[in-house]
């Protein structure tokens, strides 16, 4: 007989992290002991054992406390199981609403991190032979499916992009589009760098965080929050969050550009001065125009130079390490110079470093399935195909309603409250705007 209790952290992490199909990192222990610290949120480590006390299923179930002494359970990207297994599948449902009902939660939440199906950089489509009997399984153990979302309505992303790392290197590069190779290019002419940082540099991250959400036009999450998750992933041995920087040397990408400018006039001084030929004169035209823009560039990067410094941080990346998968968590990028391509040398290097680091699934975590031309989202989508991954679908959220009446006031009622309460906030502060502006007047 199988039953579901209470697992020693360390036992329940090493569990997780070597499952040979669930080993996700929202489902380690360091996601758990952040999620309570930064998120307000109660952990609970869970093992499904057998009469001989062995694991053959577990989960991270993460309670949200609510009002009236009720909650609810999420178990994000579902739980750690064999989802082939249909009776184990059942089971594990089955002992984990036990568990929820006896705290009085009002459902349970899941988004297993299936494949549905993915498309190559070919553009060639596969599907997951075994997805429509795992959708049947989860349906027949109670659980309700949300809907094929698109964009980023789920509390994860349901697209992503994933590289298989366990290609050659030479392999993955001839996947990058042709404007991916030219960019990586193009900034290590310009002497860029990449480098590892450290806990000191989380203050840096975070600046380029802000300013890269602002240009969306929202502020997500403080300094606080990404220093907190930094030393939490990296005080625990199965788990590692790293900082890859990159930078630009002002004085080294001027001597780079004088180089080239050097060899620009040199191709120039050797033309004919007298009769040029049609070649000739076309010749001339070409190598005047990169005179003048490599000069344009080199009055730009001295213009930085006084505002900002020599040395210029221009692209941080928090790269998530947990079993055979890496995931770029989060990236920021600096207003300034984006022609350095920076961005794009940043994360070549740290897809270098993982494929060191013996990692098998670089995961770009999250893009979007609404590919209209004026989803706002579609330059970040574009951007991340470039690098030439798969374009993965996973199945989605499904919830287990252990409570019909509240879980109606919670997911229907209660956001058309909030709604009501925003647009009416907005109207107050608009009329209060439109008075104000008549005082002046």
């Amino acid at each position: 007989m199988l039953k579901l209790k209470n697992i020693e952290k360390e036992q329940f992490d090493e569990y997780v992290k070597n499952h040979k199909t669930k080993s996700h990192f929202l489902q380690s222990l360091s996601w758990g002991e952040f999620s309570k610290v930064k998120k307000n949120l109660t952990p609970y480590y869970l093992g499904l054992v057998n009469e001989e006390d062995e694991l053959v299923a577990a989960t991270l179930l993460l309670e949200k406390k609510l009002p009236m002494n009720k909650c609810y359970f999420y178990a994000p990207r579902g739980f750690v199981v064999d989802y082939k297994k249909k009776e184990l599948v059942r089971e594990m449902t089955k002992r984990v609403v036990e568990f929820a009902k006896s705290k009085k939660a009002i459902f349970v939440k899941i988004d297993p991190d299936i494949i549905r199906k993915s498309i190559n950089y070919l553009n060639e489509e596969k599907e997951n032979p075994d997805y429509e009997e795992i959708f049947q399984t989860l349906k027949s153990s109670g659980f309700k499916h949300q809907g094929y979302t698109k964009n980023f309505e789920t509390m994860q992303p349901r697209y992503t992009f994933r590289i298989d790392l366990t290609q050659s290197l030479e392999e993955i590069e001839e996947h990058f589009s042709k404007t991916t190779k030219q960019r990586i290019a193009k900034a290590e002419k310009l002497d860029t760098e990449v480098v590892i940082g450290n806990k000191n540099d989380i203050k840096e991250f975070y600046h380029l965080m802000t300013l890269t959400e602002s240009r969306k036009d929202f502020i997500s999450y403080n300094e606080d929050y990404y220093e907190t998750l930094y030393e939490i992933f990296n005080g625990n041995k199965n788990t590692k969050a790293t900082l890859f920087l990159g930078k630009i040397n002002i004085t080294k990408t001027l001597k780079a550009l004088d180089s080239n400018l050097k060899t620009v006039n040199n191709q120039i001084s050797i033309l004919p001065i007298d009769n040029l030929s049609k070649s000739a004169k076309a010749k001339l035209a070409e190598l005047t125009k990169q005179k003048e823009n490599i000069q344009n560039e080199m009055n730009k990067y001295e213009e930085a130079r006084k505002e900002y410094g020599n040395e210029i941080t221009l692209s941080a990346h928090m790269i998530i390490e947990y079993g055979n998968k890496a995931w770029v968590l989060y990236a920021g990028n600096h207003n300034i110079l984006s022609e350095t391509y920076v961005n794009y040398s940043t994360y070549f290097e740290h897809l270098k470093y993982c494929k060191e680091q013996g990692i098998e699934i670089y995961d770009q975590f999250g893009t979007i399935g609404d590919l209209s031309k004026n989803n706002p989202r579609l330059g970040l989508h574009e951007f991340k195909k470039k690098f030439g991954g798969d374009y993965v679908e996973f199945m989605g959220e499904w919830d287990y309603i252990t409570n019909p009446l509240f879980y109606f006031v919670f997911t229907k009622l209660v956001p058309i409250y909030r709604k009501m309460v925003r647009n009416k906030s907005k109207k107050e502060l608009n009329e209060e705007l439109n008075d104000k502006e008549k005082e002046i007047k």
